[in-house]
């Protein structure tokens, strides 16, 4: 077995490294994606409400956006590929139990479960390329990674609708069995590698609160409704969680979260701006497949290409886009391409039932995706930028905690912001008038992040704001909607701290 940090890209085990990565990578991704394309087959399938649909996807979010930190590290202190693997199996056997649910309950329990995988797995794909490749071929094999994940991207919404509309629903998690298998064949050939200077002992106390504070208040939006008592009893039990763990972490030795970072005004009006657009973002495609396919009747196949411009325009778009920020400053970027994607979501206002595709929606999402195409790879630019060389991994694993953070809240508040609950979402006039509130607030976030980016992110490059000049992003393309990408980090990895 070729050592790491010695594989080049066109050899036959770099080739296999890429694909073990590539395809792991896609196989989370695309199941961030296409389960939104099932939600309403699952909901008459299963004859579960709103609140049901909305925990199918947020019990995925939760643990993978309170774990992906700890995943990091846990693989730089015992062996990147060891914990990609471990990943990879947690999130096959999860898939197996999705695809098996009988009952909506044991479906948000399996998805919960399948995050956890997906916190191992994400930023494991990523850090196998960044140890196993030769210093000289790493910027190239990154770039790689990146756009095969933005081909398996593309490729999502014909699979999912296809196996919606074809053999089932269960099928979009089935798929997962023999796509892992291939995974773990290759897997067999990646070097292992560990971070030599993670020491100390794991933040469990951090996660668990973060964890507990993310359930609190998602618990809180979703089922406060019909929860009664419990709803503010949930909420108050979120929010203090989230004060105790600011105050963990303030006090660890080593935290998960290192709060210093958010001494840098950039850094933390960045990460500000990154929760109002993924909110939107995460709240405008939790809605949009369901508008298509309940509102206007479309099938689950017709519903995922819907939207597939999108995807098109930022693999063809985020690269250039993150040339013209180095060249002329992320300011403009970042306040320009909010603005264009909030048009976009304004657009969708026009889309109800009996609406044409061609007049009404594909000029919609081509909008957005024009605006989305220009804002991605500024925005993970400029947070690699706010931070210290050494702490790109971290500053990129918050960037990315960030967003799935915003997608959480905005999946759980938009719904009961819009005024669509329990078994209205059926109705196509009710999901209606609730869509067109929702992509009014969506386009307000956007507009609220344009406005943050004009007066707090420099006009000039990046690395003005600190004494060493930033490194280059080396994943400079992306196309995953769910997430900025996970950059690595010229240093350090996000690893875990002092309990």
């Amino acid at each position: 077995m070729v050592n790491p940090g010695e594989l080049r890209p066109a050899s036959p085990a770099g080739r296999r490294v890429l694909a073990c990565a590539v395809l792991a990578s896609g196989m989370a991704m695309l199941d961030g994606t296409v389960v939104t394309v099932a939600l309403p087959r699952i909901g008459a399938d299963l004859d579960v409400s709103l609140a049901a649909l909305q925990w199918t996807v947020n019990a995925y979010m939760l643990t993978l956006a309170g774990l992906i930190l700890l995943g990091g590290g846990l693989g730089d202190r015992y062996g990147r590929r060891r914990v990609f693997v471990l990943g990879v199996l947690w999130f096959t056997a999860a898939s197996l139990a999705c695809g098996l649910a009988p009952t909506e309950g044991t479906l948000i329990a399996a998805r919960a479960v399948q995050g956890i995988g997906g916190a191992l797995l994400t930023p494991g794909s990523l850090a196998l390329i960044q140890a196993s490749f030769h210093p000289d071929d790493r910027a190239r094999a990154v770039g790689l990674w990146s756009g095969l994940g933005g081909v398996a991207i593309a490729i999502g919404p014909f699979l999912g609708g296809w196996l919606v509309d074809g053999p089932g629903w269960r099928w979009i998690f089935l798929i997962n069995l023999p796509i892992a298998a291939v995974v773990l064949l290759l897997a067999r050939h990646v070097p292992e590698s560990r971070d030599p200077r993670a020491s100390g002992r794991f933040d469990v106390t951090g996660a668990l609160l973060a964890a507990l504070a993310l359930t609190g208040v998602t618990y809180a939006l979703i089922d406060g409704g019909a929860a009664g008592p419990a709803a503010p009893v949930a909420a108050g039990a979120g929010l203090l969680a989230g004060v105790l763990f600011v105050g963990h972490e303030h006090r660890s030795e080593r935290p998960m979260l290192p709060l210093d970072m958010f001494a840098s005004r950039l850094f933390s009006a960045v990460n500000v701006v990154t929760l109002c657009l993924y909110a939107a973002i995460g709240g405008a495609f939790f809605l949009i497949p369901v508008q298509l396919q309940i509102g206007l009747g479309y099938e689950a196949l017709a519903a995922g290409v819907a939207t597939l411009p999108v995807t098109l325009l930022m693999i063809a778009l985020s690269g250039p886009a993150g040339e013209l920020a180095q060249r002329i400053g992320p300011r403009l970027p970042l306040t320009a391409g909010p603005l264009i994607a909030g048009a976009g979501l304004v657009l969708l206002h026009r889309v109800h039932p009996g609406g044409s595709y061609w007049a009404d929606v594909f000029p919609a999402v081509l909008v957005q995706g024009l605006g989305m195409s220009l804002f991605v790879a500024p925005l993970t630019a400029t947070v690699l930028a706010s931070a210290d060389t050494g702490r790109a991994g971290i500053a990129s694993g918050v960037n990315n905690a960030a967003a799935r953070i915003a997608q959480l809240v905005a999946v759980a508040a938009l719904p009961l912001a819009s005024g669509l609950s329990a078994d209205a979402y059926r109705s196509p006039a009710a999901l209606d008038r609730a869509f067109g509130t929702a992509v009014l607030i969506c386009a307000g976030l956007m507009a609220l992040g344009a406005l943050i980016s004009w007066f707090s992110v420099p006009s000039g490059l990046p690395s003005d704001e600190r004494d060493e000049p930033a490194e280059r992003p080396q994943c400079t393309r992306h196309c995953g909607i769910t997430s900025p990408p996970l950059e690595p980090g010229g240093g350090e990895r996000p690893r875990a701290g002092r309990d």
